[in-house]
């Protein structure tokens, strides 16, 4: 079985999947969000194409932990994903720092910053996937 995970934002969705072994996430696609329900559509599409039922959500938390206003849209998000997907299996996942950890990392790889702008939703996907998978092992 896999988990797709998801770095929720406003214009986007960035996609991870990790490998059937649960070993290592790669990242997927990032979804251009234009209406929820073409939003839902692609992720029931990517779920089946990788045949999982579980999303790991990162969870965008303050500093000090608590959950703030964009914490709550996750969650939103998620209820709406259970609404259309009813099997949905959902994990949430602090995603503190996971998009700092992905700039880094495509900086420290001499991504140009137009590529960078392209591709950091779904390399913070990655992020937050790999950490839940390695908290696993």
């Amino acid at each position: 079985m896999r988990i797709l995970a998801l770095d929720v934002g406003d214009k986007t969705i960035g996609i991870a999947v990790s490998d059937e072994l649960m070993f290592t996430a790669q990242g997927v696609e990032t979804i251009r969000r234009t209406s929820l329900e073409k939003d839902l559509n692609r992720l029931k599409e990517l779920m089946q194409e990788y045949d999982t039922d579980t999303l790991l959500v990162g969870m965008p938390k303050n500093m000090n932990g608590t959950i703030g206003p964009r914490g709550e849209l996750v969650k939103v998000f998620s209820e709406q994903v259970k609404e259309v997907i009813p099997e949905t299996k959902i994990i949430f996942w602090d995603e503190r720092l996971s998009t700092v950890a992905a700039t880094k990392s495509l900086i420290a790889a001499d991504v140009s910053r137009a590529k960078r702008k392209k591709v950091i939703d779904k390399m913070a996907a990655v992020f937050i996937l790999q950490g839940y998978l390695d908290s696993k092992a």
